[in-house]
């Protein structure tokens, strides 16, 4: 599943004032699921510690329950494409939305630690499509003057669900008084945390059946005729309609469809260039940044902070990572892509280095040293903070331009399998290493911060200003 990337044809490409608030639901709407995917990535944060306790249970079997949810993603991600080539975009949206759903039920009332892992996989599987349905979606139905900034819609969705499922995990356990495992509502406070998901889900359910159809999927199964009401509904009634159709007819005819084995050759199984994508999607991950966002209330409370006010310190953390998202969007195009990398691995660098030293103290009365305790708290802050205005943003955005026309999609495919494969990689081993070291581990992260300076100056070239045609 591809999108058009020709340039307009001439001004009347721009939708009208009138269709524009239109234009701007539809592309909320199908951030919805970008909300999702950010919320169901995040919400488990509050739930780690009960779900230990629940279960009693070590960290590499916790570690799994955790992370076995990026399974999902990785199957949900490499199917989504097909199955909405097959039944549609919004098809695609509305089994995403049952199958959150279905997880949200399910998690919140599971029987055993095998049916909640269970659960995981299935939410896993929705955050996977959403990740890949949502940007497609948009940038078929935006009009073309309009497609970046609409097409931002799904990573400022997918920040803002994460901060609002630390916001809500906040107050489930402020209202079970500060005990994860404190009864609410007939369950325990960790269960409502996992449950309420479903507000959301349904909610993403019920706007797919107001936004309508991509007109590329539409042409693609023949019914033309809906495809110029959509048309004409999003970019508005002065546009040459046999035009746009014949342009979208063409733009399919004419694609190549990259396959994996476009992308052998080289000295090392891969071309070069698919090496260097898989290597800014390794180094994404390899910082260390899902740990903020699947165990940074574990992580305060290991170091001695009460469960409430590292409920309320995972939530400063989200809102940190949204404001270091808005300086990215803004950012990303005036100085380019390669210096806001750069300018985030230093930072980072930095953030993990203080992290790694405050850590490497022992705990007094349970509790990290007063200076030390302040040193990490607004290091990690700083740390997401210059994620967020960089590689959070920047990666995606290098992968979406980086390779050439004849193999972009298999490309990003192979690139964003092993960002989801990294991601499980760290997610999984966090918790053995917090346990046998916290400070050695954040000495790891730091490396990989440090060592994507190098990597970025030697393997990155800019893409800013550059045709994707350019690309070779």
């Amino acid at each position: 599943m591809t999108s058009t990337t020709q340039p307009p044809a001439s001004g009347a490409r721009t939708a009208h004032p009138e269709h524009l608030a239109h234009v701007v639901f539809i592309a909320a709407a199908a951030a919805m699921g970008g909300f999702l995917f950010g919320y169901d990535s995040a919400v488990i944060n509050g739930a780690v510690e009960a779900i230990r306790g629940r279960y009693d249970i070590g960290s590499a079997a916790l570690a799994q329950v955790i992370a076995i949810a990026l399974i999902g993603c990785a199957i949900g991600a490499a199917t989504a494409g097909r199955i909405a080539d097959r039944i549609g975009r919004i098809r695609c949206m509305q089994i995403a939305s049952v199958l959150f759903t279905i997880s949200a039920v399910g998690s919140a009332l599971p029987f055993a630690l095998w049916d909640l892992a269970f659960w995981r996989i299935i939410g896993g599987f929705a955050i996977g499509m959403a990740s890949v349905i949502g940007p497609a979606y948009i940038a078929e139905v935006a009009p073309a003057a309009y497609r970046g900034r609409l097409g931002s819609f799904q990573q400022a969705a997918i920040v803002i669900g994460i901060a609002i499922s630390q916001l809500v995990n906040w107050g489930i356990l402020n209202a079970a008084g500060g005990d994860q495992r404190g009864e609410l509502m007939g369950l325990e406070a960790w269960q409502v945390m996992l449950g309420v998901m479903v507000i959301p889900a349904v909610l993403y359910g019920l706007l797919s059946f107001a936004i309508p159809e991509s007109p590329r999927f539409l042409i693609s199964a023949g019914r033309d005729a809906r495809a110029r009401e959509v048309l004409k509904e999003v970019e508005g009634e002065h546009i040459d309609l046999d035009a746009r159709v014949a342009e979208i007819e063409h733009a399919m005819k004419s694609e190549h469809k990259s396959s994996f084995k476009d992308l052998l050759g080289g000295s090392f199984f891969f071309k070069p260039i698919v090496w260097v994508g898989i290597g800014l999607s390794v180094f994404q991950q390899f910082v260390g940044i899902n740990v903020a966002f699947y165990y940074s209330s574990t992580l305060w409370q290991s170091v001695g902070v009460d469960p409430s006010q590292s409920f309320f310190y995972s939530f400063t953390t989200s809102i940190i990572n949204i404001v270091g998202t808005v300086i990215a969007m803004i950012f990303v195009d005036r100085i380019g892509r390669r210096p806001l990398a750069l300018i985030g691995s230093v930072g980072m660098a930095v953030g993990l280095a203080l992290e790694a030293w405050a850590f490497s103290y022992d705990l007094v009365d349970g509790k990290l040293p007063a200076t030390q305790g302040w040193v990490a708290l607004v290091a990690a802050h700083v740390f997401v903070l210059f994620f967020a205005l960089s590689w959070g943003v920047v990666v995606w955005v290098f992968l979406g331009e980086m390779f050439p026309n004849r193999i972009r999609a298999a490309a990003l495919g192979v690139a964003a399998s092993a960002q989801w494969i990294a991601n499980w990689a760290i997610t999984a081993s966090f918790p053995s290493l917090a346990d046998w070291n916290l400070s050695a581990t954040y000495v790891i992260y730091t490396i990989f911060a440090a060592l994507s300076i190098p990597f970025v100056l030697k393997y990155v070239k800019e893409t800013k200003g550059k045709a994707l045609e350019e690309m070779g």
